[in-house]
């Protein structure tokens, strides 16, 4: 039986800990927060029994065998690097880091350390994705030709709070932004050239609406994030002989294929969970299996996800 540690006690961990009643072969072992409060009541809302005041005491118990980590970006480096060296698996929240160097250097100390180390990008895990590429892949839409992802939802400016924080890295590229990069990279393997950005940056410096356009090869890229306003949150897979549309597609739970206007096939998955738990059963496999890395969101994928996004930051830059 794996026991997990669960490190935070915010709605994403709360959500990821409901989806665990799902994966087979494991508990939820423990909860960490800064504040033991916080994390009992965490503990008593989803039956966990151990609750730990602070993520090293967590790190220091021998009965966790691998941890989820739901902190906000800019912690992520420090508690996975803490988690890795206390010799625990580890599941971070998306990104796993705020930079290239960070990545690099986490990925090297898991390898070192023979511990299985993975980006929680739980969307390349979801049914309807997978079922996507399989029609991508039979040539249902014949040859691509345009990738269009959108992810955004209103938030309201609170300078203090994650989302608009600078200090807590915050910005909708990192927070909402990863999704439609990734999303994209899922379907078209190829480095994001031609890339032209618009951007509304705050006067804190932080984004809050950004357009992203760019070839990846011979495949036009259309992609767009945003704290200001909700967007259509559909990711269109586009070919010279059909479409693919994933409804929201960061947390996909059914696709549809077009040939023009006629829809001719359709899949759903009819999931009851919220469907972090194909992830979470990833790392659970994995770790049974003695391996240090998921070919679904490997080492790569996450270097990767961290190139774009440079490549993203950059451009606000020189607006």
């Amino acid at each position: 039986m794996i026991h997990w540690g669960i490190v935070s006690s915010g709605r994403i961990a709360a959500q990821f800990c409901q989806d665990l009643a799902y994966v087979k072969g494991c508990i939820a072992y423990g909860v960490a927060a800064r504040d033991i409060n916080h994390a009992r009541a965490f503990a008593a809302q989803h039956c966990i029994e151990h609750c730990y005041e602070g993520y090293q005491a967590m790190f220091a118990d021998p009965n966790i065998d691998v941890v989820y980590i739901a902190t906000p970006h800019n912690f992520h480096f420090q508690n996975v690097y803490d988690a890795l060296m206390a010799g625990k698996h580890v599941l971070c929240e998306k990104p796993v880091t705020v930079s290239v160097d960070e990545w690099l250097a986490l990925a090297k100390l898991a390898k070192q350390k023979q511990l299985l180390l993975m980006e929680a990008m739980w969307t390349y895990f979801l049914p309807a994705m997978i079922k996507a590429k399989q029609w991508l892949y039979e040539g249902r839409i014949g040859k691509l030709k345009h990738v269009k992802v959108d992810f955004g939802y209103p938030i309201a400016f609170e300078p203090s709070g994650r989302e608009y924080n600078p200090d807590l890295a915050g910005g909708c590229l990192l927070d909402m932004g990863i999704y439609p990069l990734a999303i994209a990279h899922y379907f078209v393997q190829a480095p994001l050239t031609e890339l032209k950005v618009i951007a509304d940056v705050l006067p804190n410096g932080v984004e809050d609406d950004v357009m992203m356009m760019g070839r990846c090869g011979e495949v036009k890229i259309n992609l767009a994030t945003s704290f200001q306003c909700k967007l259509s949150n559909t990711a269109y897979i586009i070919g010279d002989k059909g479409i693919i549309e994933i409804p929201d597609a960061f947390r996909a739970s059914e696709c549809s294929l077009f040939e023009l206007d006629l829809l001719v096939d359709h899949f759903a998955d009819n999931r009851q969970s919220l469907g972090y738990h194909y992830e979470a059963q990833e790392m659970v496999n994995l770790i049974n299996q003695g391996k240090i890395e998921s070919h679904v969101v490997s080492h790569q994928h996450s270097l990767t996800f961290q190139q774009l996004l440079a490549q993203v930051k950059a451009m606000i830059k020189l607006q």
